[in-house]
């Protein structure tokens, strides 16, 4: 009985529709498929197809209608700009000019398409399947006569390389500003659609005011009084230094001091003797000043040599009469003692 039922889940499995398995979608640009590009690539058209493709890189890599696409492990990527972000498109939204481009123009094919024609598409309908073959009857057949004309490069983005490379929300604001071209395939005018709603629902980042730049908030000491103790310290040593450099430099002295005018050396001795005189001339200099001093009277012998010889002779008598003046005098006082 068990096994039974495992035969008929698997027969349930294998009759089911090829279209009931896939997911018909598209998804969220977010896929990182190992292509990483540091400039922008260069893109050849194809001839005969509104399509470019870089045939510089190893990679099967195109641009087709205002978007980058990318055939990789059997399945197709696009996006908006040159490096990503990929979202996987599902095989029944892939354009169809997409999946016309001949096999030449992949650089990097699978081993699935050994044989096939290289100026003719890929055998889709036999890799995918009949279901997928019967749901797009008629892909690879078109008027060649009239060629569908190729989308504007948008060259804009050679200006956004490495590092400035912007973001998934700065793509979608650049290529509103700068590519005014518009899809004209219709699941093309669905993935960007999609790809807007998407943009539109992210959280908006919070920016600074262009008026009030980043500034780093330092964290606040609690202890105030082990702040101040330390820059107290901090001044003492950077004073106990200055004085330690002014000892230790006797050049850093003398140009800090003015220079004073040199004197003359004496001996111990002979100063002494000058400041011992200062001090007994100085007051008789106050006096001087004070009182002019009056030359003293000669004594009477003295004045009696220094003087010549016929005025000695003169002066005799008159001496003798003062003697005897004197004399008399003695003789009064006595009398009035008795």
């Amino acid at each position: 009985m068990r096994n039974k039922l495992i035969l008929l889940w698997m027969f349930v499995c294998a009759a089911a529709p090829a279209w009931a398995q896939v997911s018909v979608r598209i998804g969220l640009p977010s896929i990182d498929i190992g292509i990483n590009l540091r400039l922008y690539p260069e893109l050849v058209p194809v001839p005969g197809y509104p399509v470019y493709y870089a045939p510089q890189m190893d990679s099967n890599y195109f641009f087709y209608d205002g978007m980058y696409w990318v055939f990789q492990g059997d399945d197709w990527y696009a996006s908006s700009w040159y490096n990503g972000p990929w979202s996987l498109v599902d095989q029944d939204l892939v354009p169809v000019f997409v999946l016309r481009i001949p096999v030449r123009y992949y650089r990097q094919s699978p081993v699935y398409f050994r044989g096939w024609r290289p100026d003719a598409p890929p055998r889709w309908g036999e890799r995918w399947g009949n279901d997928w073959q019967q749901r797009h009857q008629g892909w690879d057949k078109w008027n060649r006569s009239m060629p569908a004309a190729r989308p504007p490069l948008p060259v804009y983005q050679r200006n956004y390389t490495g590092d400035r490379y912007p973001q998934l929300r700065e793509q979608q604001t650049l290529q509103n500003k700068n590519y005014r071209y518009q899809p004209h395939d219709p699941l093309v005018r669905q993935q960007v659609q999609e790809l807007r709603k998407h943009v539109t629902s992210m959280p908006t980042p919070i920016a600074p005011m262009p008026d009030q730049p980043r500034q780093q908030v330092r964290p606040q000491e609690r202890n105030t009084g082990a702040r101040d103790l330390r820059d107290n310290n901090q001044r003492d040593n950077q004073r106990d230094n200055q004085r330690d450099n002014q000892r230790d430099n006797p050049r850093d002295k003398q140009r800090a001091s003015p220079p004073q005018p040199a004197q003359a050396q004496q001996p111990q001795p002979q100063r002494e003797q000058m400041q011992e005189q200062d001090k007994r001339q100085q007051p008789a200099r106050v006096q001087h000043t004070d009182n002019p001093p009056q030359r003293p009277a000669a004594p009477p012998e003295a004045n009696r040599a220094q003087r010549p010889e016929h005025q000695q002779e003169r002066d005799k008598p008159n001496e003798r009469a003062k003697d005897r003046g004197n004399d008399k005098d003695d003789d009064r006082g006595s009398e009035r003692r008795k």
